[in-house]
């Protein structure tokens, strides 16, 4: 027997991966579509517009973990700023993910069932995507 781990990947997260990126290039197509004329009172609403648009979700567990979860996805390369290439820094994409691995430690036993759930398949997306990555640059 080798003593080498063998690493499955599961080809589900592509899918969600392929199915993110289409809502994202939606919802950045809707938000480049010119906005109505507006009337006399153009400067306030479109403060109201932007204030809107731009929501601060409620602070909440799913919120830290998909805040974290998106810093490691911008350092694998899956998520870029508009009119930028991907960046790929997997010293960084690493510690994100190691980030969530020490909040998943100090949570556990803590967390509602909806909670852990969205942790551990946060935790497995990410470290399918890194190993699938790395496997690309080892090569």
């Amino acid at each position: 027997m080798s003593d080498t781990p063998i690493i499955q990947i599961d080809d589900d997260w592509k899918r969600q991966a392929q199915e993110e990126k289409r809502k994202l290039a939606e919802a950045q197509a809707a938000r480049k579509a010119p906005p109505a004329p507006a009337a006399s009172s153009a400067p306030a609403a479109s403060q109201a517009g932007e204030s809107a648009a731009r929501a601060i979700p409620q602070p909440s567990f799913a919120t830290l973990v998909q805040s974290v979860m998106t810093q490691a996805l911008y350092y694998l390369g899956e998520l870029a700023h508009e009119g930028e290439p991907p960046m790929l820094n997997m010293d960084m994409a690493r510690h994100q993910i190691d980030t969530l691995a020490i909040l998943d430690a100090k949570t556990k036993g803590n967390l509602s069932a909806d909670e852990q759930s969205l942790m551990d398949q946060t935790m497995y997306d990410l470290r399918s995507r890194f190993v699938s990555i790395a496997q690309q640059y080892i090569r």
